[in-house]
């Protein structure tokens, strides 16, 4: 039986939440049917964000590679990490595992591929855009993009540090001001790109055409360690 790893704690609560996406998606009838998931919480990772953007030395590599260090003795099959951002060191943590990294940002853009989306909008941290790692993923299956302007920019920026990972409740109005933005620039499906957004989907409707890159995280985690997807998850665009 295949087992999945998780270096989590990137933040705390976008791991919880993908715990849970992974047990309500998996199709299990008893508890017997579910994953074999090894947890190591680490939130003492620093801050991915800041180190891309210059703004920290402190790299988050050391700690995450130990942690798939970890991991991979305590038997686990593959290693997913519920931290976006955190997939700009993705080459540099796979060299330190013989077992795969499941790549999420990959996975989300060919998830939108399969669902024929032609352009998508990105909500993501600054230190995400900034890599242009969901560009690239998006370019590479042949899918356009948008990205808020430098304003817009700083209000995703708010709703994530702001709002979510301080504790406090989405500013809803935001949100849907910077989805209109985006859709004015021709983005058909938003994809939601930081773990924090993800939050905001679980608890408040955030309306049709948005894809949640936890949720595929989540089902690419399932289908990896073979085990079957409930129907209603075969696509998680939202309708």
């Amino acid at each position: 039986m295949k087992s999945l790893g998780v270096i989590g704690g990137l933040g705390p609560m976008a791991t919880a939440y993908f715990l849970e996406l992974i047990v309500k998606m998996t199709e299990a009838s008893c508890d017997q049917e579910h994953l074999d998931i090894t947890i190591l919480n680490r939130p003492a990772v620093p801050d991915r964000t800041a180190c891309i953007l210059g703004k920290s030395k402190e790299s988050p590599v050391p700690m995450m590679a130990e942690a798939a260090k970890t991991l991979e003795s305590l038997g686990a099959s593959c290693i997913a990490v519920p931290c976006i951002t955190s997939h700009y060191y993705f080459e540099e943590l796979q060299k330190e595992v013989s077992i795969p990294f499941i790549h999420l940002v990959r996975e989300t853009a060919a998830h939108l591929k399969e669902n024929g989306v032609r352009t998508a909008g990105i909500l993501a941290t600054s230190g995400t855009v900034s890599t242009r790692l969901f560009q690239q993923a998006l370019e590479a299956e042949g899918i356009g993009w948008a990205v808020p302007d430098e304003e817009g920019q700083q209000k995703v920026m708010h709703l994530i540090y702001e709002n979510v990972k301080a504790g406090l409740p989405p500013e809803l109005p935001l949100f849907e001001e910077i989805c209109a933005g985006l859709r004015k620039k021709g983005a058909e499906c938003m994809i939601l790109g930081c773990t924090e957004l993800s939050l905001i989907k679980r608890d408040f409707p955030v309306g049709p055409g948005c894809l949640d890159a936890l949720e595929v995280l989540a089902k690419r985690s399932i289908e990896y360690c073979e085990k079957p997807l409930r129907p209603a998850y075969t696509s998680l665009i939202t309708r």
